[in-house]
């Protein structure tokens, strides 16, 4: 994710404007009941709230870094596909040759050759990317209601398009078939990329130690897809996440009942020094009461959408992205026209896909 540091704090309410809203309203409902209706009885000691806002502060914060831990590691995950990727392609491109081959051919079946690889690796990151978008029973950022104006505003490229209209660009027909046949169809492209080095092998057209390099480094794209895969099909525990939701929700509850009778004593040791203002005091409880209301909850937010780092929130891992910028890089590696190369992913509202 990529937001302007000026705009960053005006995301973050235009994102909550729901929630803050409800604190106001809840605040507001209490501190009429407790300073107009007259019940005063409606408040909870602020020693016990205290020490379940420091229970939940910390809960929070194990939370978020706990999620942020998840977040880092795929994005280093994709870092390494990136790298690989570039690598991969330069071996493939400098280690098919006729050099060893007892039977040549001509330099434009070579560069169709190399071309095919290329296209065939790109189909993989096609694959993968959309494997990764798909939703698990346990992600809920785009099945739920308060995110469902930046899902429909920041267009996740994968929900608009079908992973087989994509394939359909980068593999024959015969591969295209046998792909959509499999389960895991990531897994089947790089099947049929080794089976056709070992085919050029076995031609002569790749020497017997540039194979084993370029299997190597297949087996490192193999590495990083099963690590990608790992924390897509494992959830952040649910314990936890469920906990801090509910513990968050309850002190936010709990704090209007905590801060307004400390206001309102406030108001009453003032009234004699201040008559015109000191009454009036404890109207102040309601919007401290939104901002720390606002705080804990906005953070409980930011621990859940990031639980999921390939959903394709504004806080998650830009694999539209970086999957086009690898595809971009490759096509100039294969001599492919400036005004052939697919456009970048656009930044919507300031947010990498």
């Amino acid at each position: 994710m990529y937001i302007k540091k000026k705009y960053s704090g005006l995301t973050m309410l235009r994102w909550t404007r729901r929630e803050l809203r409800f604190f106001i309203v809840w605040s507001l409902i209490v501190t009429v009941l407790f300073e107009v209706v007259g019940l005063q009885w409606l408040q909870v000691p602020w020693t016990a709230l205290a020490l379940i806002g420091t229970a939940v502060a910390f809960l929070i914060g194990f939370q978020s870094n706990a999620v942020y831990g998840r977040l880092w590691e795929a994005r280093q995950i994709w870092g390494g596909i990136v790298n690989d990727s570039r690598m991969f392609t330069i071996m493939a491109l400098d280690m098919i040759t006729n050099e060893y081959t007892k039977s040549p051919v001509s330099e434009e079946e070579l560069a169709e050759l190399k071309k095919t690889i290329v296209m065939r690796h790109i189909a993989w990151l096609t694959a993968l990317r959309h494997a990764m978008r798909q939703i698990k029973p346990w992600e809920t950022y785009r099945t739920n209601k308060r995110n469902s104006e930046w899902v429909n505003a920041l267009h996740i490229p994968e929900l608009e398009s079908t992973l087989e209209q994509d394939l359909k660009n980068y593999l024959s027909e015969d591969e295209y078939q046998q792909v959509l046949n499999t389960t895991n169809k990531a897994a089947a492209v790089l099947r049929l990329q080794s089976n056709h080095l070992r085919q050029l092998k076995e031609k002569g057209l790749i020497w017997e130690f540039s194979f084993l390099e370029l299997e190597g480094s297949i087996s490192n794209l193999i590495t990083h897809q099963g690590k990608s895969e790992r924390i897509k099909n494992f959830p952040y525990p649910r314990q936890f996440a469920t906990l801090g939701y509910d513990f968050t929700n309850t002190f936010i509850w709990l704090l209007p009942f905590g801060i307004i009778p400390e206001f309102s004593k406030l108001a009453i040791s003032l009234t004699e020094s201040f008559p015109l203002l000191g009454p009036h005091l404890v109207w102040l409880a309601i919007p401290f009461s939104t901002i720390v209301s606002w705080v804990f909850n906005t953070m409980q937010r930011i621990g859940t959408v990031g639980e999921n780092p390939f959903e394709g929130s504004a806080n998650d891992v830009p694999i539209s992205t970086i999957s086009r910028g690898i595809e971009i890089d490759l096509l100039e590696m294969i001599g492919t026209k400036k005004e052939d190369l697919p456009e970048p992913v656009p930044v919507k509202f300031d947010v990498q896909m």
